[in-house]
């Protein structure tokens, strides 16, 4: 899907089918049709395109002639087969042309229609510095808000997992450990990325511009700091109740050996009276009700001494 935009100015987002000089090209999961005309017309080069639709590529800024590629990760939820949300990484393009602004990826995000949908203040498609600085402030941003929900989601499993202690809520935990541990290597490949863009000049950075991008290391290096922690935070719940369960296992079979043993008191006094052999009161009337209450005896004060000990 390709897809042109460009404000007034008044800053409203409009769609055109032309390249215009100041536009904004937004190239989703493009054809090779797609990819070959947007090449021509803008004469980027064809590496600049496939690099960024690579869901391996690494994090890096580079440049070549007049044009300059950024690839950034960015984060989206997808769901299990159950329903459960699983947040993951890919990268995104961000070309900057002499007469146009490129945004190029795999997947359509929220990120981008923000951007579409006229909800990002002074955002004017002809500034393409600042233009590239809002949308990776925004990618932080939605790195924030996506570890919020992690956290939300991580404190609600663990309320599930008081009261059931089920596979389910386990691999709920693996999942989002995993989410973490995605989002933890994006942003710090990211964080490069930011570093060069401020050490290099590969960008001519005007002063508001400048403050933009420290607003934009400060989010993304807050974004690290939490993901850290939250990961930090589940590896020690997944520790934790591993050996919660663990610990419930061993009750479970203290309980039941404790209640085999004293069920094997009876047997063993009843199996003692049916052998053929001479036994004591064996010729007395009340010789069975005995037998019965020895055996109760038996049972009864050794689930009083397991009682005391504990063990159930």
């Amino acid at each position: 899907m390709l897809d042109i935009y460009l404000t007034d100015e008044v800053g409203k987002v409009q769609k055109t089918n032309e390249f215009i000089k100041g536009c904004w090209v937004n190239l989703v999961n493009p054809n090779i049709e797609e990819i070959e005309r947007l090449s021509s017309n803008l004469n980027i080069p064809i590496d600049f395109i496939k690099d960024a639709l690579d869901d391996e590529e690494r994090s890096r800024i580079e440049k070549e002639d007049n044009n300059i590629l950024m690839i950034v990760d960015f984060p989206y939820i997808t769901h299990d087969e159950v329903g459960f949300p699983i947040y993951e990484t890919i990268p995104i393009g961000i070309a900057i042309t002499n007469n146009c602004f490129i945004t190029i990826s795999l997947k359509d995000t929220p990120i981008l229609s923000d951007f579409i949908n006229n909800k990002i203040k002074e955002f004017y498609t002809f500034k393409r510095t600042r233009f590239a600085l809002q949308l990776l402030y925004m990618i932080s941003t939605y790195y924030l808000r996506y570890l919020k929900q992690i956290n939300k989601k991580t404190n609600e499993i663990e309320k599930e997992l008081h009261q059931s202690m089920k596979n389910k809520e386990l691999y709920a935990f693996l999942a989002l450990e995993k989410s973490l541990v995605y989002f933890t290597t994006s942003l710090k490949a990211n964080k490069v990325v930011l570093e060069k863009l401020m050490r290099l000049n590969h960008l001519k950075l005007y002063e508001e511009d400048r403050e933009l991008l420290d607003d934009v290391m400060i989010e993304n290096t807050q974004a690290i700091e939490m993901a850290d922690t939250y990961s930090s935070i589940l590896s020690g719940m997944m520790d934790a109740f591993a050996s919660v369960i663990s610990n419930n296992l061993n009750m479970v079979m203290k309980f039941l050996t404790s209640i085999t043993i004293i069920l094997s008191l009876p047997t063993m006094v009843a199996s003692f009276y049916g052998m053929n052999v001479a036994v004591p009161f064996q010729h007395y009337r009340h010789a069975f009700w005995i037998t019965i209450l020895f055996a109760v005896i038996l049972s009864s004060g050794t689930a009083f001494i397991f009682w005391k000990k504990k063990f159930f």
